[in-house]
This record gives structure tokens, C-alpha cells and sequence, in this order.
């Protein structure tokens, strides 16, 4: 195309000198030969692109890293002239994000559509656009684009890791004590009935004792600690650890062949730690636990415990955008926090934290009749301080459940087997 430009405005020039100079007829016509060049280039160009719609299109625009995400690309030509070729540019920010291509041979109303696969390997949220579509005449003197803003964004969630069991806190054990504590939700533990009042689900309506007095009447739960568990993830930075180098998202063909990839996490505490605490919010969803998350990394991060369907969903969205900070270290955020807790509730600590402090949180929680569960990621193996280890055998001294996990290991086996310390 480069060549194709120099080529004609060469001869444009050419013909301008020598028709200027000389007025000789071979000049005149070259000049005006280059100049219908240019001016044809112009139109085809300008004539290609309008009339021209694009439209994308996802059946969902939520998703979990690990995850195949297909997305609906259609061009339709309105317009009364057919369009030879167009090149279709996908500028999402979505990692490796698929959809670039060129078309040929739009007929006029005609509509072109392909299906987008794009393999999802980091969490956040992404534009699904801006898209530009670009064509250039026949000689390729002139191009033209035109480019439509991105309508959508797509989340995406952290990656859940199947886990098959999980060893059950003291704290989950049956035959514990109800706190006489009202439940907005429903409950296993029903505390009694009163008079209906305007908001009420109708699902908690007790119509027995409704049409015994003549008047709806519906029913009260109290909350069980035993029910909740509590998340924390370290997110402070001074204690995490990375392998990571900046390169570009992968790429993915094999959808051809039919076949999904295994998500590979990459090599930091902070993305181990998130993809721990995102499976273990569902596993705890799934057995109809009630479960909260308390973080600190760039803001602070509480989400109170709850059972119900949106719970899981609030807890993995907001799993999807944390970020390492110097908000306070792990032990400072569990001792700050455990005096909030419902007595007998269980707290899960992740974190690589190499300090000795964190027995100190260990206790505090043991002492207000909490019961802690640790997993540890070794830091020394994400590139971090040695010293996990050793971390690991003196809370195992205290009976409390230590999982160590080194970077590359299986977490789902090592969360879901019996080798806890």
C-alpha cells in the first residue's frame, strides 16, 4: 500500500512539473490519470465504510478465569454497494482477546458473522471494544476506519478450583450452642412466629398457624454460629511474593479441536490466595454455610456472612479486583476483626505471611472461642521469604489445621485431602 501511494504521487508530481514546464500532451494526461487515482480512491474508500453496522454480542458478561469466552460478531452492509473486503480490529483491553480478522465479499444488506472464543487468564474487569473497522481502495493509496465504542464490560471472576471436601472446623461440628440472634434470612433454626408485616417473603408465611388465628402469620429464624465461616486473604504487599514478569496474555486455538485448556495460575501469592478463597466461598455456598470475607489490601474489604444465592456472588465479584496494599498485615487485620465475630464461628486465614505474629492472631481468636483453619503458601517458593515451614509446624503445635502449599501444587488436592498438619 506504502509503495502503491509513493508510486501514484511520484507521477502526479511528474506530470504537475512536466505539464507546467512544457505542456507537453504525455504530462498532461499522467497528471490527470494520477489525479482520477486519487480522487476514485478517495470515493471507494469513503463509500465503503458508510451504511456499515457492527454489532457485538455475549450471552453473559460475567465469567471465571479458566473459562472459554464466546462472543457474537455481526457486520451488516445497509447500504446499496457491496463491500470487497474489511478489516475487523477487536481493541479490547481483554487479554489476548480474539476477534480480529478480515472479511470479504459483503453483498449489499448482506450480514457477516463469526463466533469469538477467547481464553480468560486474568481476573478483572474488561471493555468489550472499542472495535474499528478499516478498508482501503483497490491500489491501496487511502485508508479509512471507523470505530465504534465499546457498549459492554466483561468481569471476570477468579478461577474456581473443584474442592471435594474440605476438613470441618470444631466450630461446624454438630450439637452446638444457638446464639439467640434474630436472622433477616431463613435459617435451620426457627426461633417462632409472629403477625405478618409489609416485605415479608411469602415463602416465610406459616399458614398452619395462620388460618388457626385467622391472620398471616409468618416465621422467625435465629442465626446458628456454627453456620459461619469467615475468609481472610492477606492482600498486604510487604508479605507477598511473585514469579511473575509482564508479557502478554495467551492465546488459544484449540477450541477447533474441541478441547478446553487447563488454567494455569500464575506464579504470585496474591492470585494463589484470591483463587483459595474464591473456591472455598463456593464450597461453603454449596454445603449452605453461611460465609463472609474480610480483606485488606488497596481498600478494606468486609463483606458480612450470609447464605443466600447472591452471597457467593458478591464475594467472588469483589475477589475479582482486589489488589495488593499497605492497608495492615494479617495478624493486625484478624486481632482487629475477631471481636466482631459471633462466638464458635470459624475463620479461615490465607495467607505467606513469614511472621511470627500470626500465632499471637491464632490465639486471640482461640481465646474469644473462634476456631481457626490456616493455609499457608510456602513465599519461599513464589520467590518470597523462607521461613513457611517452620511457620507451619508451630501452628500446627497450637491444634489448629495448617494446609501448606507450594506454588505449582494442586490446591484442590491439597484443600480437599486429609494432610493437613
Amino acid at each position: 500500500m506504502k509503495h502503491s501511494r509513493i508510486l501514484i504521487l511520484s507521477l502526479w508530481l511528474i506530470g504537475l512539473a512536466g505539464m507546467l514546464a512544457t505542456g507537453a500532451p504525455v504530462y498532461i494526461r499522467l497528471f490527470y490519470l494520477a489525479s482520477l487515482a486519487f480522487i476514485g480512491a478517495w470515493l471507494w474508500v469513503r463509500i465503503s465504510l458508510s451504511g456499515v453496522r457492527l454489532q457485538r454480542l455475549s450471552r453473559t458478561l460475567r465469567a471465571n478465569v479458566g473459562d472459554i469466552y464466546e462472543e457474537n460478531f455481526e457486520i451488516k452492509n445497509e447500504k446499496w454497494l457491496p463491500i470487497p473486503w474489511l478489516t475487523v480490529e477487536n481493541k479490547s483491553n481483554l487479554p489476548a482477546a480474539s476477534g480480529s480478522r478480515l472479511l470479504t465479499g459483503i453483498r449489499r444488506g448482506d450480514t457477516q458473522a463469526y463466533l469469538v472464543r477467547t481464553w480468560l487468564t486474568q481476573r478483572g474487569a474488561f471493555s468489550l471494544g472499542p472495535t474499528t473497522l478499516s478498508t482501503h481502495d483497490p491500489l491501496g493509496l487511502l485508508r479509512r476506519s471507523k470505530s465504534f465504542p465499546a457498549n459492554a464490560e466483561l468481569v471476570v471472576l477468579p478461577l474456581l478450583v473443584p474442592l471435594h471436601s474440605f476438613p470441618a472446623p470444631a466450630g461446624l461440628l454438630p450439637g452446638g450452642k444457638v446464639v439467640r440472634k434474630k436472622s433477616s434470612g431463613i435459617t435451620p433454626h426457627a426461633a417462632g412466629v409472629r403477625e405478618y408485616a409489609p416485605g415479608d417473603a411469602l415463602r416465610r408465611i406459616h399458614w398452619a398457624t395462620s388460618a388457626r388465628r385467622d391472620k398471616l402469620m409468618v416465621k422467625e429464624f435465629e442465626d446458628d454460629p456454627q453456620a459461619e465461616v469467615w475468609i481472610f486473604l492477606d492482600a498486604y504487599a510487604p508479605a507477598q511474593a511473585s514469579l511473575v514478569e509482564e508479557k502478554e496474555g495467551r492465546h488459544w486455538d484449540g477450541w477447533m479441536l474441541g478441547k478446553k485448556p487447563e488454567a494455569e495460575l500464575p506464579a504470585s501469592t496474591l492470585e494463589y490466595g484470591v483463587t483459595i478463597a474464591a473456591s472455598l466461598a463456593h464450597y461453603f455456598t454449596r454445603e449452605r454455610r453461611a460465609v463472609g470475607l474480610i480483606a485488606a489490601g488497596q481498600t478494606h474489604i468486609a463483606i458480612p456472612a450470609d447464605h443466600s444465592t447472591r452471597q457467593e456472588e458478591k464475594i467472588l465479584e469483589t475477589l475479582a479486583f482486589v489488589k495488593v496494599g499497605q492497608t495492615l498485615p494479617i495478624e493486625s487485620l484478624v486481632r482487629a476483626q475477631a471481636g466482631q465475630l459471633l462466638g464458635g464461628s470459624s475463620a479461615v486465614i490465607i495467607t505467606p505471611s513469614v511472621k511470627p505474629e500470626l500465632r499471637l492472631a491464632i490465639d486471640e481468636l482461640q481465646r474469644r472461642n473462634l476456631y481457626p483453619t490456616v493455609v499457608l503458601l510456602d513465599a519461599k517458593s513464589f520467590g518470597g521469604e523462607a521461613g513457611s515451614t517452620q511457620l507451619a509446624a508451630e501452628i500446627s503445635s497450637l491444634n489448629v489445621p495448617v494446609f501448606h502449599i507450594k506454588n505449582g501444587e494442586n490446591i484442590g488436592a491439597v484443600l480437599s485431602g486429609h494432610s493437613a498438619n
